[in-house]
Protein backbone atom coordinates (compact mmCIF):
# COMPACT_ATOMS: atom_id res chain seq x y z
CA UNK A 1 0.00 0.00 0.00
CA UNK A 2 1.22 3.40 -1.04
CA UNK A 3 1.86 5.62 2.85
CA UNK A 4 -0.55 8.17 3.58
CA UNK A 5 0.54 11.21 2.50
CA UNK A 6 1.04 14.01 5.69
CA UNK A 7 1.56 17.61 6.06
CA UNK A 8 2.11 19.56 8.85
CA UNK A 9 0.20 22.88 9.49
CA UNK A 10 0.87 25.80 11.89
CA UNK A 11 -1.97 25.91 14.26
CA UNK A 12 -1.40 29.93 15.09
CA UNK A 13 -1.36 30.93 11.15
CA UNK A 14 -2.02 28.29 9.33
CA UNK A 15 0.70 27.84 7.61
CA UNK A 16 2.09 24.39 5.89
CA UNK A 17 5.09 22.68 5.48
CA UNK A 18 6.71 18.98 4.34
CA UNK A 19 8.09 18.99 7.33
CA UNK A 20 8.20 19.64 11.66
CA UNK A 21 9.39 22.70 11.77
CA UNK A 22 10.23 24.12 15.48
CA UNK A 23 9.68 27.54 14.88
CA UNK A 24 7.20 28.56 11.82
CA UNK A 25 8.76 30.96 9.47
CA UNK A 26 5.37 32.93 9.06
CA UNK A 27 4.24 33.62 12.26
CA UNK A 28 7.25 33.42 14.42
CA UNK A 29 5.67 30.91 17.07
CA UNK A 30 7.34 27.98 18.29
CA UNK A 31 6.04 24.46 18.38
CA UNK A 32 2.87 24.64 17.18
CA UNK A 33 3.40 22.80 14.02
CA UNK A 34 0.78 19.64 13.97
CA UNK A 35 0.81 16.28 11.49
CA UNK A 36 -2.39 16.81 9.55
CA UNK A 37 -3.80 14.54 6.29
CA UNK A 38 -4.58 16.50 3.74
CA UNK A 39 -7.90 16.60 1.62
CA UNK A 40 -8.19 14.88 -0.92
CA UNK A 41 -9.52 17.15 -3.51
CA UNK A 42 -9.40 20.87 -2.17
CA UNK A 43 -11.35 21.47 -5.34
CA UNK A 44 -13.99 19.18 -5.08
CA UNK A 45 -14.08 20.24 -1.64
CA UNK A 46 -14.99 23.79 -2.36
CA UNK A 47 -17.56 22.81 -4.52
CA UNK A 48 -18.93 20.12 -2.14
CA UNK A 49 -21.78 22.66 -0.93
CA UNK A 50 -25.26 20.74 -2.57
CA UNK A 51 -27.65 22.51 -5.01
CA UNK A 52 -25.42 24.87 -5.34
CA UNK A 53 -24.09 26.09 -8.69
CA UNK A 54 -20.42 28.00 -9.59
CA UNK A 55 -21.43 31.45 -10.49
CA UNK A 56 -18.55 33.45 -12.61
CA UNK A 57 -17.67 36.82 -11.36
CA UNK A 58 -16.49 39.26 -13.38
CA UNK A 59 -14.30 42.31 -12.45
CA UNK A 60 -15.88 45.61 -12.59
CA UNK A 61 -14.34 49.21 -11.87
CA UNK A 62 -15.39 50.42 -7.88
CA UNK A 63 -17.16 53.12 -9.18
CA UNK A 64 -20.30 50.73 -10.46
CA UNK A 65 -20.43 49.03 -7.06
CA UNK A 66 -23.28 50.29 -5.87
CA UNK A 67 -24.16 50.50 -2.40
CA UNK A 68 -26.94 48.76 -0.14
CA UNK A 69 -27.69 48.61 3.07
CA UNK A 70 -27.30 45.43 4.96
CA UNK A 71 -30.88 43.77 5.65
CA UNK A 72 -30.45 43.05 9.16
CA UNK A 73 -32.29 40.07 11.19
CA UNK A 74 -33.52 41.45 14.75
CA UNK A 75 -32.60 39.01 16.95
CA UNK A 76 -34.89 40.16 19.85
CA UNK A 77 -32.67 40.77 22.36
CA UNK A 78 -31.31 44.29 23.06
CA UNK A 79 -27.62 43.02 24.21
CA UNK A 80 -26.96 40.91 21.02
CA UNK A 81 -27.84 43.30 19.19
CA UNK A 82 -25.65 45.62 20.18
CA UNK A 83 -22.58 43.86 19.71
CA UNK A 84 -23.72 42.77 16.58
CA UNK A 85 -24.11 46.20 15.76
CA UNK A 86 -28.03 46.58 15.17
CA UNK A 87 -29.07 42.77 14.06
CA UNK A 88 -28.03 39.74 12.29
CA UNK A 89 -26.90 40.70 8.63
CA UNK A 90 -28.18 38.39 6.15
CA UNK A 91 -25.53 36.08 4.68
CA UNK A 92 -23.07 36.78 7.27
CA UNK A 93 -20.98 33.88 9.24
CA UNK A 94 -20.80 34.87 13.07
CA UNK A 95 -18.51 32.54 15.46
CA UNK A 96 -19.39 32.72 19.64
CA UNK A 97 -16.33 31.54 21.50
CA UNK A 98 -16.51 31.26 25.21
CA UNK A 99 -15.17 28.77 28.10
CA UNK A 100 -17.30 25.83 28.64
CA UNK A 101 -20.62 26.46 30.11
CA UNK A 102 -20.38 29.74 30.39
CA UNK A 103 -23.82 29.74 28.56
CA UNK A 104 -22.85 29.89 24.72
CA UNK A 105 -25.47 27.17 24.16
CA UNK A 106 -28.26 28.87 26.28
CA UNK A 107 -28.07 32.27 24.46
CA UNK A 108 -27.78 31.07 21.46
CA UNK A 109 -30.75 28.56 22.00
CA UNK A 110 -33.11 30.84 23.76
CA UNK A 111 -32.03 34.01 21.23
CA UNK A 112 -33.47 31.18 18.50
CA UNK A 113 -36.88 30.71 20.21
CA UNK A 114 -37.78 34.19 20.79
CA UNK A 115 -37.54 34.33 17.10
CA UNK A 116 -41.18 32.99 16.26
CA UNK A 117 -41.33 33.88 12.36
CA UNK A 118 -37.62 32.70 11.82
CA UNK A 119 -36.99 29.15 10.67
CA UNK A 120 -34.30 27.79 12.50
CA UNK A 121 -32.33 24.72 11.76
CA UNK A 122 -30.11 23.88 15.24
CA UNK A 123 -27.35 21.10 14.21
CA UNK A 124 -26.05 20.14 17.15
CA UNK A 125 -22.70 17.97 17.36
CA UNK A 126 -22.50 17.60 21.35
CA UNK A 127 -26.03 17.26 22.64
CA UNK A 128 -28.90 15.04 21.23
CA UNK A 129 -32.43 15.69 20.96
CA UNK A 130 -33.88 15.37 24.21
CA UNK A 131 -31.17 17.25 25.88
CA UNK A 132 -32.08 19.96 23.86
CA UNK A 133 -35.37 19.98 24.94
CA UNK A 134 -34.81 19.84 28.33
CA UNK A 135 -33.36 23.31 28.24
CA UNK A 136 -35.83 24.58 25.92
CA UNK A 137 -38.77 23.96 28.18
CA UNK A 138 -36.46 25.29 31.50
CA UNK A 139 -35.87 28.24 28.74
CA UNK A 140 -39.54 29.43 28.04
CA UNK A 141 -43.05 28.12 27.70
CA UNK A 142 -43.59 29.20 24.03
CA UNK A 143 -44.27 26.05 21.62
CA UNK A 144 -41.28 25.99 19.09
CA UNK A 145 -43.07 25.54 15.72
CA UNK A 146 -40.02 27.29 13.99
CA UNK A 147 -37.25 25.90 15.62
CA UNK A 148 -35.82 22.54 13.72
CA UNK A 149 -32.98 19.78 15.50
CA UNK A 150 -30.88 18.25 13.50
CA UNK A 151 -28.03 16.06 15.87
CA UNK A 152 -25.52 15.50 12.92
CA UNK A 153 -21.94 16.05 12.56
CA UNK A 154 -21.25 15.15 8.60
CA UNK A 155 -20.75 18.26 6.99
CA UNK A 156 -22.41 17.00 3.74
CA UNK A 157 -25.23 15.39 5.66
CA UNK A 158 -25.82 18.78 6.97
CA UNK A 159 -25.90 20.76 3.71
CA UNK A 160 -28.18 17.99 2.29
CA UNK A 161 -30.85 19.11 5.03
CA UNK A 162 -30.51 22.65 4.97
CA UNK A 163 -31.10 22.44 1.16
CA UNK A 164 -34.41 20.35 1.73
CA UNK A 165 -35.41 22.71 4.95
CA UNK A 166 -34.26 26.13 3.32
CA UNK A 167 -34.04 27.69 6.51
CA UNK A 168 -34.01 31.51 7.50
CA UNK A 169 -30.72 30.93 10.38
CA UNK A 170 -28.83 27.78 10.98
CA UNK A 171 -26.80 27.53 13.81
CA UNK A 172 -24.33 24.64 14.12
CA UNK A 173 -22.88 23.78 17.30
CA UNK A 174 -20.08 23.40 17.65
CA UNK A 175 -17.52 24.00 14.26
CA UNK A 176 -15.25 21.53 16.32
CA UNK A 177 -16.96 18.51 16.06
CA UNK A 178 -18.07 19.34 12.58
CA UNK A 179 -16.55 16.86 9.89
CA UNK A 180 -15.95 16.37 6.14
CA UNK A 181 -16.02 12.86 4.29
CA UNK A 182 -13.18 14.49 1.89
CA UNK A 183 -10.86 14.68 4.77
CA UNK A 184 -9.37 12.04 6.34
CA UNK A 185 -8.31 14.39 9.69
CA UNK A 186 -10.49 13.34 12.95
CA UNK A 187 -13.30 16.31 13.85
CA UNK A 188 -11.32 19.11 15.61
CA UNK A 189 -8.05 19.27 13.87
CA UNK A 190 -6.90 22.07 11.64
CA UNK A 191 -8.01 21.10 8.86
CA UNK A 192 -10.95 20.01 9.43
CA UNK A 193 -11.87 23.33 11.10
CA UNK A 194 -10.66 25.61 8.42
CA UNK A 195 -11.89 23.28 5.43
CA UNK A 196 -15.46 23.12 7.17
CA UNK A 197 -15.92 26.88 8.04
CA UNK A 198 -15.00 27.83 3.82
CA UNK A 199 -17.40 25.38 3.14
CA UNK A 200 -20.10 26.87 5.65
CA UNK A 201 -18.81 30.47 4.53
CA UNK A 202 -19.65 29.83 0.88
CA UNK A 203 -22.89 28.74 2.26
CA UNK A 204 -23.95 31.52 4.13
CA UNK A 205 -22.67 34.07 1.20
CA UNK A 206 -24.87 32.37 -1.62
CA UNK A 207 -27.48 31.40 -0.29
CA UNK A 208 -28.08 34.63 2.02
CA UNK A 209 -28.53 32.40 4.98
CA UNK A 210 -26.57 33.70 8.40
CA UNK A 211 -24.93 31.36 9.97
CA UNK A 212 -23.76 31.12 13.68
CA UNK A 213 -21.28 29.20 15.44
CA UNK A 214 -20.09 28.25 18.13
CA UNK A 215 -16.61 27.77 18.93
CA UNK A 216 -14.41 26.19 21.89
CA UNK A 217 -11.54 28.32 23.48
CA UNK A 218 -8.01 26.63 24.26
CA UNK A 219 -6.22 26.54 27.68
CA UNK A 220 -5.29 29.99 26.65
CA UNK A 221 -8.48 31.51 26.62
CA UNK A 222 -8.33 31.65 22.86
CA UNK A 223 -10.88 30.51 20.18
CA UNK A 224 -9.41 26.77 19.34
CA UNK A 225 -8.87 25.71 15.99
CA UNK A 226 -6.43 28.03 13.11
CA UNK A 227 -5.90 31.71 13.56
CA UNK A 228 -7.80 31.56 9.99
CA UNK A 229 -11.06 30.47 11.31
CA UNK A 230 -11.53 34.34 12.78
CA UNK A 231 -10.00 35.85 9.56
CA UNK A 232 -12.81 33.68 7.55
CA UNK A 233 -15.91 34.26 9.51
CA UNK A 234 -17.29 37.78 9.30
CA UNK A 235 -17.87 38.54 13.44
CA UNK A 236 -16.30 37.07 16.11
CA UNK A 237 -17.98 37.51 19.70
CA UNK A 238 -16.34 36.42 22.69
CA UNK A 239 -18.79 35.22 25.68
CA UNK A 240 -16.68 35.30 29.07
CA UNK A 241 -17.25 36.02 32.59
CA UNK A 242 -16.36 33.81 35.99
CA UNK A 243 -19.02 30.85 36.61
CA UNK A 244 -18.83 31.55 40.17
CA UNK A 245 -20.46 34.75 39.84
CA UNK A 246 -23.88 35.18 37.94
CA UNK A 247 -22.72 38.15 35.61
CA UNK A 248 -21.68 37.26 31.81
CA UNK A 249 -19.85 39.81 29.39
CA UNK A 250 -19.86 39.71 25.64
CA UNK A 251 -17.32 41.15 23.71
CA UNK A 252 -16.96 41.80 20.30
CA UNK A 253 -13.34 41.37 18.84
CA UNK A 254 -14.08 41.59 15.07
CA UNK A 255 -17.25 42.81 13.15
CA UNK A 256 -17.29 43.93 9.72
CA UNK A 257 -20.79 44.96 10.11
CA UNK A 258 -20.33 47.02 13.55
CA UNK A 259 -18.10 48.78 15.70
CA UNK A 260 -15.53 46.35 18.35
CA UNK A 261 -16.21 48.44 20.98
CA UNK A 262 -19.94 47.54 21.78
CA UNK A 263 -20.43 45.63 25.30
CA UNK A 264 -23.30 43.17 26.18
CA UNK A 265 -23.81 42.36 29.71
CA UNK A 266 -25.92 39.68 30.98
CA UNK A 267 -27.64 37.97 34.10
CA UNK A 268 -27.25 33.99 34.64
CA UNK A 269 -30.62 32.77 36.25
CA UNK A 270 -32.36 29.66 36.50
CA UNK A 271 -34.70 30.27 33.28
CA UNK A 272 -31.58 31.47 31.28
CA UNK A 273 -29.75 34.41 30.75
CA UNK A 274 -31.36 38.02 31.46
CA UNK A 275 -30.39 41.07 29.78
CA UNK A 276 -28.99 43.91 31.66
CA UNK A 277 -30.00 47.64 30.52
CA UNK A 278 -28.42 49.36 33.38
CA UNK A 279 -25.32 46.98 35.16
CA UNK A 280 -24.67 50.04 37.22
CA UNK A 281 -27.86 49.38 39.33
CA UNK A 282 -26.74 46.07 39.38
CA UNK A 283 -22.94 46.32 39.91
CA UNK A 284 -23.37 49.06 42.92
CA UNK A 285 -24.40 47.84 46.50
CA UNK A 286 -26.32 50.04 48.70
CA UNK A 287 -24.57 48.68 52.32
CA UNK A 288 -20.94 50.11 51.92
CA UNK A 289 -21.55 53.54 53.67
CA UNK A 290 -19.19 53.47 56.62
CA UNK A 291 -16.51 50.83 55.01
CA UNK A 292 -12.87 51.37 54.30
CA UNK A 293 -11.58 50.48 51.26
CA UNK A 294 -14.63 50.95 48.67
CA UNK A 295 -14.30 53.38 45.79
CA UNK A 296 -17.49 54.22 42.89
CA UNK A 297 -15.55 54.17 39.89
CA UNK A 298 -17.01 55.67 36.51
CA UNK A 299 -15.80 53.59 33.82
CA UNK A 300 -16.49 52.59 30.15
CA UNK A 301 -16.27 49.16 28.65
CA UNK A 302 -17.15 49.36 25.09
CA UNK A 303 -19.40 52.13 24.26
CA UNK A 304 -21.42 52.11 27.44
CA UNK A 305 -20.55 53.96 30.96
CA UNK A 306 -21.31 52.14 33.94
CA UNK A 307 -20.43 52.54 38.13
CA UNK A 308 -18.83 49.86 39.96
CA UNK A 309 -16.79 49.48 43.19
CA UNK A 310 -13.54 48.93 43.40
CA UNK A 311 -12.59 47.11 46.54
CA UNK A 312 -9.53 47.15 48.27
CA UNK A 313 -7.99 45.55 51.51
CA UNK A 314 -4.62 46.15 53.19
CA UNK A 315 -3.04 44.67 56.08
CA UNK A 316 0.31 44.05 57.81
CA UNK A 317 2.50 41.45 56.60
CA UNK A 318 2.52 38.55 58.55
CA UNK A 319 5.39 37.16 56.34
CA UNK A 320 8.83 38.60 55.23
CA UNK A 321 7.70 39.23 51.91
CA UNK A 322 4.42 41.57 51.35
CA UNK A 323 1.41 39.93 49.05
CA UNK A 324 -0.21 41.49 46.90
CA UNK A 325 -3.38 40.33 44.74
CA UNK A 326 -5.63 41.15 42.42
CA UNK A 327 -9.12 40.09 40.65
CA UNK A 328 -10.38 41.92 37.74
CA UNK A 329 -7.02 44.23 37.90
CA UNK A 330 -4.34 44.23 35.93
CA UNK A 331 -1.84 43.21 38.97
CA UNK A 332 1.29 44.56 37.13
CA UNK A 333 -0.79 48.32 36.85
CA UNK A 334 -1.79 47.53 40.49
CA UNK A 335 1.81 47.66 41.57
CA UNK A 336 2.99 50.65 39.81
CA UNK A 337 0.38 52.79 41.28
CA UNK A 338 1.69 51.49 44.57
CA UNK A 339 4.77 52.73 43.78
CA UNK A 340 3.15 56.18 42.72
CA UNK A 341 1.37 56.52 46.26
CA UNK A 342 4.57 55.37 47.98
CA UNK A 343 6.74 57.52 45.93
CA UNK A 344 4.60 60.38 45.11
CA UNK A 345 2.40 60.64 48.22
CA UNK A 346 4.47 59.86 51.15
CA UNK A 347 2.33 56.49 52.67
CA UNK A 348 4.21 53.71 53.10
CA UNK A 349 2.98 50.26 51.57
CA UNK A 350 6.25 47.94 51.75
CA UNK A 351 5.54 45.79 55.09
CA UNK A 352 1.87 45.54 53.77
CA UNK A 353 -0.60 43.24 52.18
CA UNK A 354 -2.94 44.47 49.26
CA UNK A 355 -5.82 42.85 48.11
CA UNK A 356 -7.57 44.57 45.54
CA UNK A 357 -11.36 43.52 43.89
CA UNK A 358 -13.34 44.17 41.17
CA UNK A 359 -16.87 43.55 42.45
CA UNK A 360 -19.08 41.46 40.33
CA UNK A 361 -16.76 39.34 38.85
CA UNK A 362 -15.97 42.12 35.81
CA UNK A 363 -12.51 42.27 34.13
CA UNK A 364 -11.73 46.33 33.21
CA UNK A 365 -9.19 47.81 31.48
CA UNK A 366 -10.39 51.63 31.66
CA UNK A 367 -7.59 53.42 32.55
CA UNK A 368 -9.81 55.96 34.09
CA UNK A 369 -10.46 53.25 37.22
CA UNK A 370 -6.61 54.02 38.18
CA UNK A 371 -8.11 56.90 41.07
CA UNK A 372 -10.52 55.30 42.53
CA UNK A 373 -8.24 51.87 42.96
CA UNK A 374 -5.45 54.07 44.95
CA UNK A 375 -8.08 55.88 46.94
CA UNK A 376 -9.67 53.02 47.82
CA UNK A 377 -6.12 51.18 48.53
CA UNK A 378 -5.19 54.29 50.42
CA UNK A 379 -8.68 54.37 52.44
CA UNK A 380 -8.52 51.20 53.45
CA UNK A 381 -4.69 51.89 54.83
CA UNK A 382 -6.15 54.55 56.64
CA UNK A 383 -9.60 52.51 57.58
CA UNK A 384 -11.49 56.34 56.74
CA UNK A 385 -14.69 55.64 54.41
CA UNK A 386 -14.87 57.12 51.53
CA UNK A 387 -18.50 59.69 51.25
CA UNK A 388 -21.16 57.08 49.97
CA UNK A 389 -21.87 59.99 47.45
CA UNK A 390 -18.59 60.59 45.76
CA UNK A 391 -17.38 59.10 42.44
CA UNK A 392 -14.14 59.39 40.62
CA UNK A 393 -12.64 59.04 37.46
CA UNK A 394 -8.91 59.64 36.16
CA UNK A 395 -5.91 58.09 35.01
CA UNK A 396 -2.76 58.58 37.38
CA UNK A 397 0.71 59.24 35.44
CA UNK A 398 3.68 57.98 37.26
CA UNK A 399 5.23 61.63 38.40
CA UNK A 400 1.28 61.81 40.34
CA UNK A 401 -0.55 63.57 38.19
CA UNK A 402 -4.42 62.96 36.97
CA UNK A 403 -4.40 62.62 33.83
CA UNK A 404 -7.40 63.49 31.59
CA UNK A 405 -9.93 61.00 30.44
CA UNK A 406 -11.96 60.13 27.22
CA UNK A 407 -15.84 60.53 27.21
CA UNK A 408 -16.14 62.20 30.27
CA UNK A 409 -19.86 63.86 29.86
CA UNK A 410 -21.02 60.17 29.80
CA UNK A 411 -19.35 59.21 32.85
CA UNK A 412 -20.58 62.64 34.60
CA UNK A 413 -24.52 61.80 33.66
CA UNK A 414 -24.28 58.33 34.60
CA UNK A 415 -22.89 59.25 38.01
CA UNK A 416 -25.51 62.08 37.90
CA UNK A 417 -28.68 59.56 36.80
CA UNK A 418 -27.82 57.25 40.14
CA UNK A 419 -27.93 59.85 42.51
CA UNK A 420 -24.01 60.61 42.83
CA UNK A 421 -23.80 64.57 44.38
CA UNK A 422 -19.74 64.81 43.97
CA UNK A 423 -17.62 63.35 41.44
CA UNK A 424 -13.66 63.90 41.16
CA UNK A 425 -12.22 63.94 37.84
CA UNK A 426 -9.29 65.47 36.15
CA UNK A 427 -8.58 69.41 35.38
CA UNK A 428 -10.06 69.14 31.60
CA UNK A 429 -11.11 71.69 29.10
CA UNK A 430 -14.37 71.91 27.85
CA UNK A 431 -16.38 70.89 30.69
CA UNK A 432 -17.51 74.58 31.60
CA UNK A 433 -20.52 75.14 29.99
CA UNK A 434 -21.99 71.71 31.27
CA UNK A 435 -24.84 71.85 33.41
CA UNK A 436 -26.36 69.37 35.70
CA UNK A 437 -26.97 68.19 39.30
CA UNK A 438 -23.92 67.29 40.56
CA UNK A 439 -20.74 68.80 41.67
CA UNK A 440 -17.52 68.31 39.61
CA UNK A 441 -13.99 68.72 41.59
CA UNK A 442 -11.50 69.01 39.70
CA UNK A 443 -8.04 67.81 40.72
CA UNK A 444 -4.36 68.01 38.96
CA UNK A 445 -2.68 65.40 41.68
CA UNK A 446 -3.48 62.77 43.72
CA UNK A 447 -2.75 65.07 46.59
CA UNK A 448 -5.20 67.03 45.62
CA UNK A 449 -7.93 64.12 45.24
CA UNK A 450 -6.89 62.89 48.69
CA UNK A 451 -7.43 66.12 50.02
CA UNK A 452 -10.86 66.40 49.13
CA UNK A 453 -11.47 62.65 50.17
CA UNK A 454 -10.22 62.88 53.94
CA UNK A 455 -9.58 65.68 55.03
Amino acid sequence: MAKTKTIYICSHCGADAPKWIGKCPSCGEWNTYVEETPAKDPATFRRSVPGLERNVVKPQLLRDVTLQEEARMDMQDTELNRVLGGGLVKGSLVLIGGEPGIGKSTLVLQTVLKLQEVRTLYVSGEESAQQLKLRADRLTDHTADHCFILCETNLEQIFVHAQNLQPDLMIIDSIQTVFSELTESSPGSITQVRECSASILKYAKETGTPVLLIGHINKDGHIAGPKVLEHIVDTVLQFEGDQHYMYRIMRSIKNRFGSTSELGIYEMRSNGLREVNNPSELLLTQNHDGLSGVAIAAAIEGARPFLIETQALVSSAVYGVPQRSSTGFDLRRMNMLLAVLEKRAGFKLVQKDVFLNIAGGLKVNDPAIDLPVISAVLSSSLDIAIAHDVCMAGEVGLSGEIRPVNRIEQRIQEAEKLGFTRMIIPRMKGLDGLQGGIRLIRVRKVEEAFKQLFG
